[in-house]
């Protein structure tokens, strides 16, 4: 019998929700030729999901699209060792779109199996670890602030002094929490990660637990991503035969462990103190601050909060040093970012880059400009709490104080591309609907503000006394700002402003 030939599929979301596990079946199915399927993570180039790969003169060739209708033709291709066919890519890491990239975070999405820590460590995983190990938690506190690495959840706050806080508390217990409620419209970089190389947030993990004294980290998934929890609860389970988590990581004689909590679909949870009170059992509802989660947090013990991103940026600052990481990026905005391009654009996609591309160059060069080929009018960036940017403003570079400057913020990452039949009204109301919809209702500027906002929203469209409708817009606005106790009632003014601001001729009803 032959030997099975090898060939790599991804496990993604995004790739199954192309049937790529009727193409992973087909190939173990077939009847004439054996393969061993590999599945992975995403390479992060969803137009050409589902992307079949194999190793051919030592680098990892593409096949993408694949479908059930093409994978007979392509099996015959790659056995007969031609490479003309329409899906052939060539070299994986040469395509263009793969090839600008910086991979930090990453580099071993797509290339192993997620579950296996020995492939993880033969790709470079766990050096930050072991550099850790040998280090005094003040130290490892000390490399994260030298890094400069800023949360990658939104906020943007320094992470060294976050750890440093919680390092310093005093208690008998203290926790790391994942935030991993990745519910903004048009992110994805969470799941990408959790789905391709959990392991990276494990080791990040690990690595903050030993730096902040923590012993337990849980993990605060959300209900929407079932393939994750999958992956992850595996991880888990290959991590601890490893050695990776335990009582006595890797032979050190330090204990952590980690614990996969599911949510159950409340977007107010990515608040970490409303994520906080979910995980006590309690209703998802935001928390007063002070105090703050570092020094009272998880059933009041100094709890470490972080997006999945943050934790997985750490084993490399670790692995290569503080020094390193600030050398990538621009001013105060260093290392890398995952960002995530998606609505009306040719490639969508995952795109690693350091801090300092300009929207433009991302949107048009990376992303090949609209999928209609109707022209850029806006980008909203960070979500659906972001800001509406107009194409005269995507030469801004992507860091944090020149977007804050501009009245935007990077947010999670994601950027979502609209061209030119867009009604930014229409997109301005949205954003006073879905604060409605998702506000937890502890605050009364949020749970009434928003309600409010979408009357007035309607009345405008409908022509009925324009400019009171818009001055009563902004005094919501003002108010949701103001007195808002959490970032969910007090960003949702940012999209409906910038759209006011820099698109005012949709919001001139008496003008149409």
């Amino acid at each position: 019998m032959t030997s099975a030939v090898t060939v790599y599929l991804p496990l993604d979301s995004a790739a199954v929700s192309l049937r790529a596990d009727d193409i992973a079946l087909a190939l173990c199915d077939h009847p004439e030729h054996r393969f061993d399927v590999v599945r992975t993570g995403s390479r992060g180039m969803h137009w050409l999901e589902p992307l079949l790969e194999i190793d051919l003169d030592g680098k990892r060739h593409g096949f993408g699209p694949v479908t059930t209708q093409n994978l007979d033709s392509i099996v015959t291709s790659l056995l007969d060792g031609q490479v003309d066919h329409p899906a052939y890519l060539g070299p994986v890491e040469d395509i263009p779109y793969f090839d600008q990239q910086e991979r930090c975070i990453f580099e071993r999405c797509g290339v192993i199996k997620p579950t296996d820590v020995e492939a993880y460590e033969a790709h470079g995983g766990l050096k930050g670890l072991r550099n850790a190990l040998t280090m005094s938690a003040k130290d490892v506190c000390a490399e994260i602030l030298d890094s400069g690495l800023r949360g990658r959840g939104g906020a943007g706050f320094p992470a060294g002094i976050k750890w440093n806080t919680v390092a310093d508390a005093k208690a008998d217990e203290k926790y790391i929490v994942v935030n991993a409620d990745e519910g903004d419209s048009g992110t994805f970089a969470d799941r990408m990660i959790m789905e391709g190389d959990p392991l990276l947030l494990l080791e990040g993990m690990v690595i903050a637990g030993i730096a902040t004294g923590a012993s337990k980290g849980i993990i605060y998934l959300r209900s929407e991503y079932p393939v994750a929890a999958e992956v992850l609860k595996n991880a888990v389970v290959s991590a601890k035969d490893f050695g990776l988590l335990g009582p006595d990581v890797l032979g050190s004689g330090r204990a952590f462990d980690v614990e996969i909590f599911m949510g159950a679909g409340a977007y107010i949870c990515g608040e970490e103190t409303s994520l906080l009170n979910s995980l006590e059992g309690k209703r998802g509802e935001v928390r007063a601050k002070p105090p703050i989660p570092a020094i009272h947090g998880l059933f009041g013990k100094p709890t470490l909060v972080h997006n999945v991103i943050s934790l997985c940026s750490v084993p490399k600052i670790l692995e290569k040093g503080a020094q390193f990481y600030c050398e990538l990026g621009m001013g105060r905005s260093t290392g890398t970012m995952p960002f995530q391009l998606a609505g009306n654009v040719k490639r969508g996609g995952l795109f690693e880059a350091p801090f300092g591309m300009s929207i433009r160059e991302l949107v048009e060069d990376v992303a090949g400009g609209t999928r209609s080929g109707r022209p850029i009018r806006a980008v909203q960036i960070g979500g659906p709490l972001g800001a509406y940017l107009p194409n005269d403003m995507l030469d801004l570079k992507l860091d944090y104080e020149t977007l804050a400057n501009s009245g935007a913020g990077i947010g999670h990452g994601g950027i979502v591309v609209f061209d030119d039949t867009v009604n930014l009204l229409e997109q301005a109301r949205y954003a006073f609907e879905f604060c409605a919809e998702e506000s937890c209702g502890k605050c009364t500027p949020c749970r009434i503000g928003s309600v409010r906002g979408v009357e007035a929203m309607d009345r405008l469209a409908a022509g009925a006394d324009p400019e009171e409708q818009k001055q009563l817009i902004a005094d919501l606005c003002e108010v949701m700002v103001d007195g808002s106790l959490c970032a969910m009632g007090g960003m949702t003014p940012i999209p409906v402003e910038s759209a006011m601001k820099h698109f005012p001729e949709d919001f001139d009803v008496e003008k149409r």
